[in-house]
């Protein structure tokens, strides 16, 4: 597993945006997934409700993606919302919620245009019927397209092994190994991730793609989430792009 660390870099330091597809394809990014942490430190800091984060914070999401995209990295996961993230305030859950409804409907419109594949993570039962449906309806109807979105929403990486493994259970399964447990993950169309990415300053995947994170890199930033704009993502890719993938070897 990567080193966790804080990676600090002058901006001055990094290679231009138009260098990134070549980095990209030279360090052999795939997939790369995002702990998306400080949306309400970012707002409480300027005096406002933590709510306000989150809609900051998806500009900054839809941005990533893009970037990731117009990059040529195929996969990309976030963590949306945990199956932990239930405990906070009614009004902020009411208000993420009401983000991520607006944010399948702009999906749906710009399906033609972005080509995005949505996946979402987690046990859709707790969004409630009709979100739920939403859900549903974007996965299928965006099937077909290239770059695979993975949205965590509802998730827990224990609760996604538990359920894995109770799937293969009532199967009837008396011996199961890691192939099998893998084909029943939330994730089991996408790679594992190549490199995880958490800000906020919290070192920890905080029950985040436990099987998937087997050799995931690490890479943690100060930086709160609403504030991660190009020069962070590609800090991140070039921090990776440094990192010598052993997989328990020499």
């Amino acid at each position: 597993m990567g080193i966790a660390m804080f990676f600090k870099s002058k901006k001055s330091e990094l290679p231009d945006a138009s260098q990134m597809p070549q980095i990209v394809a030279d360090s052999g990014i795939q997939h790369i997934a995002f702990i998306m942490d400080g949306n309400g430190r970012w707002a409480r800091e300027r005096g406002l409700p933590r709510e306000a984060g989150h809609g900051v914070g998806v500009k900054a999401f839809k941005k990533a993606v893009t970037l990731c995209r117009d990059w040529g990295i195929k996969t990309v996961t976030t963590y949306a919302f945990s199956t932990e993230n239930w405990k906070r305030p009614p009004q902020e859950v009411k208000e993420i919620m009401r983000l991520l409804d607006v944010y399948i409907k702009e999906a749906e419109d710009d399906n033609d245009k972005n080509r995005i594949r949505y996946i979402f993570l987690g046990d859709k039962e707790r969004l409630g019927e009709e979100l739920r449906a939403k859900c549903l309806y974007l996965e299928d109807l965006t099937k077909d397209n290239t770059l695979i979105l993975n949205i965590a929403l509802n998730y827990g990486g224990r609760d996604e092994l538990v359920r894995a493994v109770n799937s293969l259970i009532a199967e009837g399964k008396t011996e199961i190994c890691e192939e099998d447990i893998s084909s029943r993950l939330y994730t089991c169309e996408s790679p594992d991730p190549d490199l995880i990415v958490r800000t906020g300053g919290e070192v920890r995947l905080s029950n985040f793609l436990l099987w998937q994170s087997q050799y995931s890199e690490l890479y943690f930033t100060d930086c709160l989430w609403p504030d991660f704009d190009e020069s962070e993502l590609i800090a991140s890719i070039v921090e990776f792009s440094k990192r010598k993938r052993r997989y328990g070897g020499v």
